[in-house]
């Protein structure tokens, strides 16, 4: 191993950048060039506006609710249980427990959800919101294993999947999920 040969470098000024002229092209356009460069940054910006005033903030108060309730998910209360999938918890989770002072030892372990299909869904925490290490990884056994085969090396039923990795899983039910929850935390050791 060493380093790699080819990575991806984005950010705002590389993507505005792009509009400029190649060394090896004219340059004759430049005021075009950067009309489009302003529009793409005018778009840009527009679009992060809104997903921050119209998402990323209101979801904070759906983890803040999902906080206070955490006991009467989970009497571990390491579990949060989100109304609906597709909610931008990971920042909020990591800045609330750190407003509330809660210590490694009562930091929440998983996220459930209902997925688009109405399935329910266990999430990993991970170490830290950018992080693909979790703190408390489902099963070892049942990692990269669906369905039937699933159901079988769980005890689960409805038990559809878990990750590879085991960061995420799925059942059928709510049930199901509460089950692959219980034994997750049993069985599963902290990283």
């Amino acid at each position: 191993d060493g380093p790699g040969r080819y990575t991806i470098n984005t950010n705002f000024s590389r993507r505005i950048g792009s509009f400029n002229p190649a060394w090896n092209e004219s340059d004759d356009d430049v005021d075009e060039r950067f009309h489009k460069a302003m529009e793409a940054a005018d778009s840009e910006f527009k679009d992060k506006v809104k997903y921050y005033t119209g998402s990323w903030w209101p979801a904070r108060k759906v983890v803040e609710k999902a906080m206070e309730d955490r006991f009467n998910v989970h009497s571990s209360g390491r579990v949060l249980l989100l109304e609906q999938g597709g909610v931008p918890w990971k920042e909020h989770l990591f800045q609330l427990e750190q407003e509330q002072g809660l210590e490694e030892k009562e930091c929440i372990y998983y996220v459930i959800y209902t997925d688009q299909a109405g399935k329910w869904r266990i999430q990993c925490v991970p170490i830290r919101p950018d992080s693909f290490e979790n703190r408390l990884g489902l099963p070892a056994a049942w990692r990269g294993v669906r369905d039937a085969d699933l159901e079988s090396v769980s005890g689960v039923k409805g038990a559809i999947f878990v990750h590879a990795s085991g960061f995420i899983g799925g059942s059928q039910t709510k049930e199901g999920i509460m089950q692959m929850l219980d034994v997750s935390l049993k069985q599963a050791k902290p990283v």
